[in-house]
């Protein structure tokens, strides 16, 4: 069901309060990617028992598998019905007009990434079109994340080691952070510090000291892409220096896959897959948890 402008205004308006109190009270809002009903059936799950403000975001693959109004539907029918705070992120759109469309479907959260698709993409191409949400995104508030330049990696499972000579090539700078910032006018700046889209067989590293250094650069919020396979102390800090929100994907589709194929082992007669599901968001609910205690957010929910 569509939401009228005055439903997406307050709700947008309820987003960026959100935003506030995660810089207020130091702590950071976990974004949770979903692919299935099951997996959004965890996170809203473990929003109730933690009572934290979760964001529900969607990329373009998922959107093209579930349906733009489909997802908004499903995040308002489970937000009620289990009573939590709970927003939809757009995740690295490539085009200026899925974030049109996503803005116009209510979501409160939109991230355009023009590098996704062309990661040759021009500094002068991306501020451009990140201008352009930025824009567009006025007449309902949405708020607007948007990066530099391409992010690395991918939401799966890695089976190479870490280059991080060569990653830190990509890191982000405060210089550049600024310039980006008041060139385009973006809520959330999507930083890079050894951040990195996938699951790897060793742990993640975090540039704390450049996080600072960012966070005293820019005044808008800062996001942490690629966080699942990174070991927890790191959130803990992020969130002390001023993280408002934290990207999570791999971690709970590694465990979804996981669990679901020891299920299917373990019931091979078991035709009515629905019978085995709960011990599936069982599983993907305790990654969540453990996410948001780390995060900092449990307890936060308005």
């Amino acid at each position: 069901m569509s939401h009228s402008i005055a439903q997406i205004r307050d709700n947008t308006t309820r987003a960026r309060h959100l935003m506030q109190r995660s810089r207020q009270q130091n702590f950071a809002v976990g974004a949770f990617n979903i692919d299935n009903q099951e997996t959004l059936i965890a996170i809203a799950r473990a929003a109730q028992k933690t009572n934290s403000p979760v964001l529900i975001e969607v990329s373009d693959g998922e959107v093209e598998a579930m349906g733009l109004e489909n997802v908004r539907d499903l995040v308002d029918n489970y937000k009620e019905e289990y009573g939590v705070e709970m927003y939809i992120n757009l995740d690295h759109s490539p085009t200026v007009e899925g974030c049109k469309k996503a803005i116009d479907a209510g979501y409160e959260f939109i991230h355009i990434d023009i590098s996704q698709a062309n990661h040759d993409a021009s500094e002068e191409e991306i501020i451009a079109k990140t201008k352009e949400v930025v824009e567009y995104a006025m007449f309902t508030g949405a708020l607007v994340e948007s990066e530099p330049h391409y992010f690395g990696g991918s939401s799966n499972l890695h089976e190479e080691d870490i280059d991080y000579e060569e990653i830190k090539k990509t890191f982000s700078t405060p210089e550049g952070a600024r310039a980006f910032v008041e060139a385009t006018g973006i809520d959330t700046f999507a930083a890079a510090i050894g951040n990195l889209h996938g699951k790897y067989p060793v742990p993640k590293e975090l540039d704390i000291e450049l996080l600072k250094h960012i966070r005293s650069a820019i005044g808008c919020q800062i996001s942490l892409h690629g966080g699942s396979g990174t070991p927890l102390h790191y959130f803990e800090e992020a969130a002390k220096v001023g993280v408002s929100k934290i990207n999570i994907n791999s971690d709970m589709r590694f465990v979804f896959r996981t669990t679901l194929e020891k299920v299917l082992a373990d019931n091979p007669k078991e035709y009515a897959v629905v019978k085995l599901m709960p011990t599936v968001y069982e599983a993907v609910q305790k990654v969540v948890e453990e996410k948001i205690a780390a995060f900092g957010s449990a307890g936060k929910a308005i």
